[in-house]
């Protein structure tokens, strides 16, 4: 560990105002990159966090060494934790296209928090290049995940049609498409009389942008298609 930071390891005033103000810089760090992206948590809440467990980790180290209450040092820190999955699955969305969003902003709450309990231990070089690999993490290695991960949207169409073997020509195009499907689910849906007519909730692979579109309107020319959407 470096020397020129062992003040900051000691329960003096310098100390315990330094690691604060570390912690709210480090989550403050990490907020700002959330807040540029228009995230649900952003710029105070990573700081109000990572302070916030920067102080528990202070008040525990104070029981035990100031007040002398020899309890566990960790008790208070384990609890925050546990306790911030709470705000981070707040941040978590499944969108109208079956898309999960705020995953990363949820990590990135976990981790601001753990960098606080990193700061109110004493250990701030841990701290500042957890820090440093966070927003490495954020800005550098999503560009690669852009360029080179094969981004695939899960879309979910809902078809009404007249009769059981149009199934088969809906199938055909997907199939022309280079569609994969991955699931379906078909249901019978009684009309007047003894006419019936059917309706399958289709779940599909789709790699471009504008092939949804492409495949809802190839789908929607069959003669015996009712109706289509994406649900």
């Amino acid at each position: 560990m470096l020397n020129i930071f062992d003040f900051a390891r000691e329960m003096t005033f310098v100390g315990v105002a330094f690691r604060m103000v570390l912690s709210a810089l480090c989550g403050g760090v990490i907020g700002l990159e959330r807040e540029f992206k228009r995230r649900p948590a952003g710029f105070r809440t990573h700081i109000l966090i990572s302070l916030g467990a920067c102080t528990a980790v202070l008040t525990n180290l104070y029981l035990y060494q100031t007040m002398h209450l020899f309890t566990d040092v960790s008790r208070l820190g384990a609890q925050v934790i546990a306790g911030i999955g709470f705000i981070g699955a707040g941040t978590i969305i499944v969108t109208r296209r079956q898309r999960v969003k705020g995953l990363t902003t949820a990590a990135g709450l976990w981790t601001s928090a753990i960098i606080g309990l990193t700061v109110g231990s004493g250990y701030v070089e841990c701290a500042m290049f957890a820090t440093f690999m966070v927003l490495v993490a954020e800005l550098l290695l999503i560009k690669i995940e852009y360029r080179f991960a094969r981004k695939i949207n899960d879309v979910n169409l809902f078809i009404e049609y007249g009769h059981s073997v149009s199934i088969e020509d809906i199938i055909g195009i997907i199939k022309s498409l280079n569609v994969n499907m991955t699931t379906l689910e078909i249901t019978r849906i009684s009309g007047q009389g003894d006419s019936h007519r059917y309706c399958a909730v289709m779940g599909v692979e789709i790699s471009k942008k504008t092939l949804d579109q492409e495949l809802i309107k190839s789908i929607n020319q069959l003669d015996d298609v009712i109706s289509i959407e994406e649900i």
